[in-house]
């Protein structure tokens, strides 16, 4: 399946997520994605600029965490030093988060609750990032076994995130080839 059929479908199912259903439309949940954004840049105290309008676009649009050269070539209009800053607001905002992978570019993406709650694959390899969702029920069972853990220390937690990291399928070793030239340890601290 080709990185855009992977896209769609990921897309699909969070709006089925999200919804409940399958019929709200990608416009729909476009509003609801802006209007969450306006709210959370005025509890702050910014505006919901034009710039910062087409960033979270980039990012819906995207539906998969990118890094900041991706956001600014999905968009003429976006500069890099104003989009590297609106990142900084829109993040302190609680609207984006960054997501660290191995390579030269920290991820960006929108943030839960703005869209379902979901867990990454990170290709060691080349830093491709993609989105997953665990059932339901798995989901619990996660959240649970965390929090036993937590309380047997004292520890109050107030969410979690999982990253699966490893090689995606083109990275991998083909069965008559050889080990990939590199595996970059995985990144210690944010």
């Amino acid at each position: 399946m080709d990185r855009e059929s992977t896209k769609d479908n990921a897309l699909t199912a969070d709006l089925a997520d999200k919804s409940g259903n399958e019929s709200i439309s990608a416009a729909e949940q476009a509003n609801e994605v802006h209007s969450e954004a306006l709210n959370r840049l005025s509890q702050h105290g910014h505006k919901y600029t034009g710039g910062r309008r087409r960033l979270v676009q980039a990012l819906l649009d995207a539906n998969q965490p990118i890094t900041l050269p991706e956001i600014v070539a999905s968009d003429p209009g976006l500069t890099q030093s104003s989009t590297y800053r609106n990142l900084d607001v829109l993040e302190s905002s609680q609207i984006i988060r960054r997501v660290i992978a191995n390579g030269d570019h920290t991820h960006f993406e929108l943030a839960e609750p703005i869209v379902d709650h979901h867990h990454h694959l990170i290709c060691l390899d080349c830093g491709t990032i993609c989105d997953v969702h665990l059932n339901e029920d798995l989901e619990r069972l996660v959240e649970q076994e965390l929090s036993s853990v937590a309380a047997s220390r004292g520890f109050v937690p107030s969410h979690h995130s999982m990253d699966l990291h490893g090689l995606c399928p083109d990275c991998q070793v083909p069965e008559t080839g050889s080990r990939p030239a590199r595996v970059p340890p995985r990144p210690s601290g944010v």
